[in-house]
Parts: structure tokens; C-alpha cells; sequence
């Protein structure tokens, strides 16, 4: 059978059809959102991040998942030293394969939650026995997260590309109800913390590694009938450590393609809003200023991409 939908909850609830003691997970990229998420199971999982071998690791991602492995027991996280690119999810029990599932999609939110783009299929009886020795011979090249040197945490980004998003609006000042005061304005179904980044035209001309275009879901129709564009979700890692889940909201034509427009924080847009003002120092439920923004030191936020749909957002001062 092949899936190109909800692949996150097929991935997560597989279990309950299968008799399974134990999930392996081996992907070319991960993302730490679904790999904290392990910690639901109910058995222990595996997480094998497949192109350490040829990229090493960005040492924000590094970071985030030696967190998430030093707070979650039934989990372990090894870097293959050998490049791969495959994605491979296996259930197994008393060590030998009793179900798994193969295609493109990345352990990551954008590479499972993104309808269409990626696939994943089970595979047949006759795989599990090589698949299986697959598998463990990636394990046995691969180190522990917790072992790794710091030869192979490269501190460069993806294409040495980065992205300074200011958040002011054009006349200097934060918007009165747009950006960060996205939840100030009464007219708008949204509570008073809801905040947005502003992904302008001239960011993706710059950085057209960044930002990918948008693209078509072909099973949503807007109100008039035509096909809309999906929502990119994405993972966002703060320079102090702090993740959450973000969408690639809106649509903007730019050379002839359509872009997204606003950087939101999912599935709570107050999530980013409240997280900015607890950081800066702004009560709750208030608007944000230039003057806040001075005053904590800074009024951008930098931008740059880890990997498959995880970027690193710097507010540091």
C-alpha cells in the first residue's frame, strides 16, 4: 500500500496494527519534533540520521537532539558514519522486522506532514531479512549522539545562506496589528498574543534557498473552487534552545512563482507572539514596540536553514 497523507500519524500509530517491541527509524534528515515524539511509544525506538556521514551536523540540531536524548528513556539517537540518504521506518520484534514502511519522506514535520510531496509504501514479507541486515549495518557504523567529536559538528548553514527578517514595518515602528501585534487588532479572529514574521519579496530574491514556492493541494478548494496552496510546515530551533512548529503561511507572486509570505508559529499562532514578548521583556497581552525591541538589543530576528524544513532562528543579543 502507498501513503502520500498524514504520514506523522501513520508513522506514530503503526504500532497498534502490529505485535512490534521496538521502532527503527533511519532517515537521510531529522527534525526534533518528531523525534521528541518517540517518547509516546510504548516500546523503544532507534533514530539513525543517515547524512552525518557526508554533512556532519549543524550544532544547533546537535544540541536540540542531545536534549531530547538525555530527557527521553526510550529513545536512542545515533549519527551514521556512513552517507545515507535512505528513509526506512521498521517495526520490529525480538529484533527481526514484522512491518516497515519505505519512500522519501525525512523524519521531520515538513517531510511528513506536507500532503503528496513525499511517499512512503509498505514493503513485502521477502524485504524484511534484507532490509533488516540493511539496517544494522548502518547501525553498526553509526555513534551515539552522546559520542560524537566536535570535528563533525560543522557550524556552517545550508548553502551559507542567512536571513536577516526585520521586524519593523516600513515606517520604523512595529505594526500596530500586523507582525508581532498580529493579535492587536480587534477586527481579526485572533487573541492578543497572535504574532507573525513578515517574509518579504526581497528575502526570497536573496535567498531563494531559504524559501521554497508553494504548492498546490489538490485536495483543498477555497470557497469559489479553485485548488489552494498547502501551508508549508516547518520546525523552528531558537538560538537558546527553545523549538516549536511553524507554518509557511500565505501567498505572495514572486518571479513568476507564488511564495509564501508570514512565518507563524503552529498549531497556536500566540505561541510565537508570547514567546517574543516573555524574551523581550513585554507583558502579555501588549504591543510591541521599537523601543522594546532597542531596548532588548536588537530588531531582527536571523534566519537560516539546518535542514530539511528545520531552520535556526538568532534572536541573541
Amino acid at each position: 500500500m502507498l501513503y502520500t497523507e498524514d504520514l506523522e500519524e501513520l508513522i506514530f500509530n503503526r504500532h497498534q496494527m502490529h505485535d512490534s517491541d521496538e521502532l527503527i527509524v533511519l532517515s537521510g534528515y531529522l527534525g526534533p519534533r518528531p523525534v521528541e515524539r518517540l517518547q509516546e511509544l510504548p516500546f523503544n525506538s532507534k533514530v539513525i540520521y543517515g547524512m552525518y556521514g557526508s554533512e556532519g551536523i549543524k550544532p544547533t540540531l546537535h544540541n536540540s537532539l542531545i536534549s531530547i536524548q538525555e530527557s527521553v528513556e526510550n529513545l536512542n539517537i545515533f549519527y551514521s558514519q556512513l552517507p545515507v540518504h535512505s528513509k526506512c521506518y521498521a517495526w520490529r520484534r525480538q529484533g527481526q522486522i514484522i512491518h516497515a514502511l519505505v519512500g522519501s519522506a525525512n523524519f521531520s514535520v515538513n517531510g511528513l506532514t506536507t500532503p503528496f510531496r513525499e511517499v512512503l509504501a509498505e514493503t513485502t514479507t521477502d524485504t524484511f531479512r534484507p532490509l533488516n541486515a540493511y539496517i544494522q549495518q548502518v547501525l553498526n557504523s553509526a555513534v551515539s549522539c552522546l559520542e560524537i567529536g566536535t570535528e563533525r559538528i560543522i557550524d556552517n548553514i545550508v548553502n551559507s545562506e542567512f536571513c536577516s527578517m526585520n521586524l519593523l514595518g516600513r515606517d520604523g515602528e512595529v505594526q500596530n496589528a500586523a507582525g508581532l501585534n498580529w493579535g492587536q487588532n480587534p477586527n481579526n479572529h485572533t487573541t492578543l498574543n497572535d504574532a507573525y514574521i513578515a517574509l518579504r519579496t526581497q528575502h526570497i530574491k536573496d535567498y531563494p534557498h531559504l524559501f521554497q514556492p508553494k504548492q498546490i493541494n489538490p485536495q483543498s478548494l477555497d470557497k469559489r473552487g479553485r485548488m489552494q496552496r498547502h501551508n508549508d510546515s516547518i520546525e523552528i530551533i531558537w538560538d537558546d534552545g527553545v523549538t516549536m512548529e511553524g507554518l509557511l503561511e500565505g501567498s505572495q507572486p514572486v518571479n513568476g512563482m507564488n511564495y509564501p509570505k508570514q512565518i507563524s508559529s503552529f498549531p497556536s499562532k500566540a505561541e510565537l507572539g508570547t514567546y517574543v514578548r516573555n524574551r523581550i521583556g513585554v507583558p502579555l497581552g501588549q504591543p510591541v514596540r521599537r523601543h522594546h525591541l532597542e531596548s532588548y538589543g536588537r530588531t531582527d530576528i536571523e534566519v537560516s536553514l539546518l535542514g530539511d524544513g528545520v531552520y535556526k532562528f538568532d534572536f541573541s543579543v
